[in-house]
């Protein structure tokens, strides 16, 4: 369950969101304005940000801009009526995570929101303990036994993080590309093929775990308390 901050104006599609929220199990705070958003973050430290992008006193660019600017590192969804495709660059370019135009498809909105929050336990404190290896989101690096330790690349480590995070599940080539890079990303299934190679050759003569190979349908990572 996750803390959900709504930044909306409008008092329906404020309620509303909040509703499809709390039907997926998530608790929620409501804003009606920038500002009141930024007095929310202080005091309740949520988990993602829903934002209008048109609202009174702080609009939801300079609120997200505000709040990269003092290092909160939550996601963003931008929910917007605004489509032009400078709008949806300006978004992004403020340090919003995702984008959706109004009226929102509230499955689409469900479903966005999800693939944020999977996203962001990547980027969390929490360390992921498998077998001997400890893997540490905000340094990102891999310790292993006898004092073995890899820094990686942001995107390898979140691929391994997702591999090792649930042991023996395998996973589609296109399951890592949506959960790793994201649903919008233009990469394609090579560039995880590329990735997996890469941690592949780093951790070669590790004990602790493997990436496995599961032929036709993708990869899924293995821990062994060998070390």
């Amino acid at each position: 369950m996750a803390m959900i901050l709504v930044a909306e104006d409008d008092r329906n599609t404020n309620k509303l969101i909040c509703a499809v929220m709390r039907k997926m199990g998530h608790e929620t705070l409501s804003a009606r304005d920038g500002r009141e958003a930024l007095a929310l973050m202080d005091a309740a430290r949520p988990d993602l940000l829903i934002t209008d992008l048109m609202m009174p006193h702080l609009d939801g660019s300079e609120l997200v801009r505000q709040l990269r600017d003092a290092d909160y590192g939550l996601p963003v969804l931008m929910l917007t009526a605004k489509s032009a495709q400078a709008d949806i660059n300006q978004g992004f370019i403020v340090g919003a995570d995702d984008y959706l135009t109004k009226p929102a498809d509230l499955k689409e909105l469900a479903l966005r929101v999800r693939a944020l929050l999977r996203r962001a336990r990547v980027a969390g404190d929490d360390r992921l303990r498998a077998g001997a290896a400890t893997l540490d989101p905000g340094a990102l690096t891999v310790a292993g036994t006898e004092g073995k330790a890899v820094t990686l690349p942001k995107r390898e480590f979140e691929l391994l993080f997702k591999l090792l995070s649930n042991p023996g599940h395998t996973y589609t080539r296109m399951q890592l590309l949506d959960e790793v890079w994201g649903w919008d990303t233009e990469s394609s299934e090579s560039t995880v093929n590329v990735h997996v190679n890469r941690l592949r050759t780093r951790f070669a003569d590790w004990d602790e775990f493997q990436i496995v190979t599961v032929r036709g349908v993708g990869y899924r990572g293995e821990v062994s308390d060998r070390g």
